[in-house]
């Protein structure tokens, strides 16, 4: 069944209007008519099954049959911190990890990070990341789209993710991977998780050193070497698998 995200002003009493480029996609993609029926994730208030009962000018005119109770939502937050890599990985690494119920990206600019930004071109790069998230978030039937921030730096990162309950940086150089698989299994269903991902080179000492003097638990992953968008992936479907 298509899914569909809209703000909470679209939905009075029994009624959610579907517009813009949502009703260009149901309307002229889906082709969809009078009487099929969608998935409706309206924003803070909850998950509707809803009928189409009518067209009007640009916009569908949907009536509410059910609310959905069952949630697609994992008990787990994982706030993704990713290195930044190069070309499209990391449009790659926000697809892929939203399907695999991440709730939140931040791509993070670090030291050994190839690309370098261009600050006027970052609020155009945020709002194709935010399309792709919300894309993936429909795809894989996702309760909520989840957020995905402006680049921070790694100090900006660091700050951020202090508020998180556990927060997990996956290191080449580690070699403690029983103690790994313990940090892995005592981490609670309703925890906040953060996860550090370095860019193709890796961290650099200093970086795993703040990580570290910050509280964050360095882990391995590991015989193999993973790529950058492979790491973070990978990771969220140990933490997360059957939530």
């Amino acid at each position: 069944m298509a899914r569909f995200f809209v703000a909470r002003e679209q939905k009075t009493d029994d009624r959610i209007v579907i517009s813009g480029n949502d009703f260009r996609h149901l309307h002229a993609v889906l082709r969809m008519k009078e009487g099929d029926t969608v998935t409706v994730t309206v924003d803070g208030v909850g998950v509707y099954v809803a009928r189409i009962a009518s067209f009007e000018a640009d916009q569908a005119i949907l009536e509410v049959l059910s609310e959905v109770r069952e949630s697609h939502e994992p008990k787990n937050r994982v706030t993704l911190f990713q290195g930044l890599p190069k070309g499209d990985k990391l449009e790659q690494v926000i697809e892929k990890s939203i399907e695999l119920g991440a709730s939140e990206i931040v791509p993070v600019l670090m030291k050994r990070s190839v690309v370098k930004p261009d600050p006027k071109k970052e609020e155009a790069r945020t709002a194709r990341r935010k399309k792709i998230a919300e894309a993936a978030a429909k795809q894989s039937l996702r309760d909520v789209i989840p957020e995905v921030l402006p680049t921070m730096n790694f100090d900006e990162a660091v700050a951020y993710a202090r508020d998180l309950d556990i927060v997990l940086v996956p290191y080449e150089a580690a070699d403690n991977m029983e103690e790994t698989k313990k940090i892995l299994r005592e981490i609670p269903e309703d925890a906040r998780i953060g996860l550090f991902i370095g860019p193709e080179g890796g961290f650099e000492g200093d970086e795993i050193e703040k990580a570290q003097t910050a509280g964050f638990k360095v882990i391995s992953l590991g015989k193999r070497i993973l790529r950058t968008e492979t790491a973070g992936p990978a990771l969220i479907a140990v933490l997360l698998f059957g939530q």
